[in-house]
């Protein structure tokens, strides 16, 4: 694990001397993924490194923990409230939606979810321009393969360092890392609605998507799952296509 350190603190420090930034930021959720990166990118870049916290109708167990993540590595950190920027926009969405009866209540939830990571991507790049950082994304093997991220939200980032990496993988980073032990426990979360977890969302575990990834039998039941979501998933990996003229 301290070669896989080592060597993630190495690529990230090429990339900021190739892009010729001064340093990195990260969304700093409370979660275990987002605790790894912040660590990792703090000693990248031990003073030109920003933790962000970006509460969004969040539940405040997670703020309380994204906060300790921030004490728990000593990066620099900065908290801006999207909640009523959020509210602004879906309720203006929506007015105009009611407006014209095209309401799909059907896609609320997810639309509304969706908004929330995309908002917070643009302030992360907001801050980036300030400090002249590039953001630094947290999604692990698992969640590339499956999709299981935001296009164009928590998927829109510069960097992914953990892309290589399944959910064992990282928890056991974390431990090494000195990740805050009730955090590396945490059961994981997108935070997108009162009581959702990833793997309810997903209908298969972190330990299923791994084992797969590494070639091992899991239940074909299991697999069909890890394969449709691939399969459905695979406009998020690609850059948007353009016709051949």
């Amino acid at each position: 694990m301290q070669e896989k350190v080592e060597k993630i603190v190495a690529w990230l420090q090429e990339k900021i001397a190739e892009s010729g930034v001064k340093g990195l930021l990260v969304g700093v959720s409370g979660g275990i993924d987002s605790a790894v990166v912040a660590h990792l990118i703090k000693r990248a870049a031990p003073e030109q490194s920003l933790g962000v916290i970006l509460p969004c109708k969040s539940n405040p167990q997670d703020m309380e923990d994204a906060k300790k993540v921030i004490d728990s590595c000593g990066i620099d950190s900065v908290t801006v409230d999207l909640t009523e920027t959020h509210d602004v926009l879906f309720s203006n969405i929506q007015t105009q939606l009611k407006e014209q009866k095209s309401v799909n209540t059907d896609n609320q939830q997810l639309a509304d979810a969706n908004l929330r990571a995309r908002l917070r991507m643009s302030t992360l790049y907001a801050l980036a321009a300030n400090y002249q950082y590039m953001v630094v994304g947290t999604d692990n093997a698992a969640e590339f393969y499956t999709g299981y991220f935001t296009k164009y939200g928590d998927g829109g980032v510069d960097l992914v360092p953990l892309v290589d990496l399944g959910k064992g993988e990282v928890r056991e980073m974390a431990k090494y890392l000195g990740v805050p032990d009730d955090i590396v426990h945490k059961k994981p979360s997108a935070g997108l609605w009162e009581g959702q977890t990833d793997e309810n969302e997903m209908g298969t575990t972190y330990d299923m998507i791994d084992k797969y990834l590494k070639g091992e039998e899991i239940p074909q039941k299991d697999k069909e799952i890890i394969d449709r979501l691939h399969k459905n998933s695979a406009h998020k990996r690609e850059i948007a296509p353009g016709p051949s003229l």
